[in-house]
């Protein structure tokens, strides 16, 4: 079983969170969020840039109603440097994390507590509000193709928790982990972890990877308890002036 790159991780994110379009201008790659938050807004560079390509990148940018944001990866160091020197400022560190689907799947499967529901149900759709993900991120997790679903996760009798699932070439990310507020802290979120785990095994996959912030010690913990370990990371710049 080999484990996933950080670059192909990269590219996992995209095909199982993608933008509304991305297109090449010059040396950058540009991407339509359309509201969908950085994740599918950020530029990134095809090729080494300097200084005098920003102008470029930026125009494209807020001829889309987006502000300059530029995601920065492994081995782009010159880019980070280059922007701080254009007060750029940093947004969002986030950490990559990957488990091995064998880790997820020795933990039990509650049936009577997880169901895998494509598409989302409005009870799904009102969690995910509550926590700010609304119709633009739902329109993310319409676009991407190959397996996918959700798990919507209960309490009692009461819907309380539902993340996104998707998988290419083999692995499966999570995205748009949500517990609702009453129900924080009663184990659900690994619960619904633990389902996702299983439905990325019996659909063939080796690993299920993830993006958590680096400030969001909670999820951290939970994650790296649950065997999801950092292998990589990605921060934002941007424009600030």
């Amino acid at each position: 079983m080999t484990e996933p790159t950080v670059e192909s991780l990269y590219a996992l994110t995209e095909a199982t969170w993608p933008p509304a379009a991305k297109v090449r201008v010059g040396p950058w790659d540009i991407r339509e969020g359309r509201g969908a938050g950085s994740r599918v807004s950020a530029a990134t560079p095809a090729v080494q840039t300097t200084v005098a390509d920003l102008p470029l990148a930026e125009q494209e940018m807020r001829d889309l109603g987006q502000t300059p944001l530029f995601m920065i990866r492994k081995g782009e160091g010159w880019l980070d440097e280059m922007l701080a020197a254009q007060g750029y400022a940093i947004k969002d560190p986030v950490f990559l994390r990957l488990a091995p689907v064998a880790a997820l799947t020795a933990l039990p499967l509650e049936r009577a507590k997880t169901f895998r529901v494509w598409p989302p149900l409005e009870t799904q759709k009102e969690i995910w509000a509550e926590g700010g993900i609304g119709s633009a991120r739902l329109a993310v997790m319409e676009r991407a193709d190959g397996p996918k679903t959700t798990i919507l996760g209960r309490d009692g009798n009461s819907p309380a928790g539902t993340v996104f699932v998707a998988m290419q070439n083999g692995v499966a990310m999570l995205h748009a982990m949500e517990v609702a507020t009453a129900f924080r802290r009663r184990g659900l979120a690994r619960k619904m972890i633990a389902a996702v785990g299983h439905w990325a095994a019996d659909h063939g996959t080796s690993h299920v990877a993830l993006l958590v912030t680096k400030a969001n010690a909670g999820a951290n913990a939970l994650y790296a308890s649950m065997g999801f370990e950092v292998v990589g990371e990605y921060h934002y710049r941007i424009k600030t002036e």
